[in-house]
């Protein structure tokens, strides 16, 4: 069984404690370090090199939405960000994601939604929690008036197939529920999902979401 390598970055340290317990606790996850704010998170991953890091947004010093873009910035850098959020409207989950973090959930999840997330997130899939995806629709289209041009014109890199698999990316949909929609196998959603990511230089589904709505691919329209 693989283990997954854990940092947690938060500066109360009961909340570092408490998931450190919880996570601790599953056969196939260990926390490795607790970081007390974004520039003991950038050491400590420099260090421990983890597979994922539990983000909190507000923290002095160095908040985590810079730490994360400074985590992911870098090209082949493979540790993914989870992060974590005590309100369900925090104003900045939208630009945690731009910087590129891999999902977010909220602090109150429960044990075990708290180690699926970081299941997901290891093995390079988006998370979403499913009960704030309207309100991040719904931010998405408040902040994207217009669809960014640079960004639009790599739109038409993709086939018509693509861009209709990227679509369902964005509205959330794993591989087999968007191999149930387009009548498909899903290693072949699969390989279409890669050869996305690879043509529009992106890291991951959560990246591909925030792509499809700030180039108008989808519209939050009707969510």
């Amino acid at each position: 069984m693989t283990t997954i390598r854990v940092l947690i970055a938060d500066d109360q340290m009961m909340v570092r404690q408490g998931f450190t317990v919880l996570l601790n606790a599953e056969p196939d996850i260990e926390v490795i370090g607790q970081a007390i704010d974004g520039l003991d998170a950038l050491a400590q991953v420099d260090r421990l090199a983890p597979d994922v890091v539990l983000m909190d947004v507000r923290m002095p010093r160095l908040g985590g939405i810079e730490a994360t873009r400074r985590l992911t910035a870098p090209a082949g850098a493979t540790v993914k960000v989870l992060v974590l959020t005590t309100f369900d409207l925090d104003e900045y989950v939208y630009e945690a994601l731009r910087a590129g973090a891999s999902g977010f959930l909220l602090k109150d999840a429960s044990a075990d939604e708290l180690a699926q997330a970081v299941r997901v997130v290891a093995a390079g899939d988006a998370l979403l929690a499913p009960n704030l995806t309207k309100r991040l629709i719904a931010e998405f289209s408040r902040v994207t008036s217009s669809p960014r041009a640079p960004l639009k014109e790599r739109v038409g890199d993709l086939t018509e197939r693509e861009t209709e698999v990227l679509s369902l990316i964005a509205q959330g949909l794993t591989n087999g529920e968007i191999a149930e929609r387009l009548v498909l196998a899903e290693q072949t959603v699969k390989s279409h999902v890669g050869r996305i990511l690879g043509k529009l230089g992106l890291r991951d589904r959560t990246q591909a979401a925030v792509f499809a709505y700030e180039t108008g691919v989808v519209r939050p329209t009707g969510y």
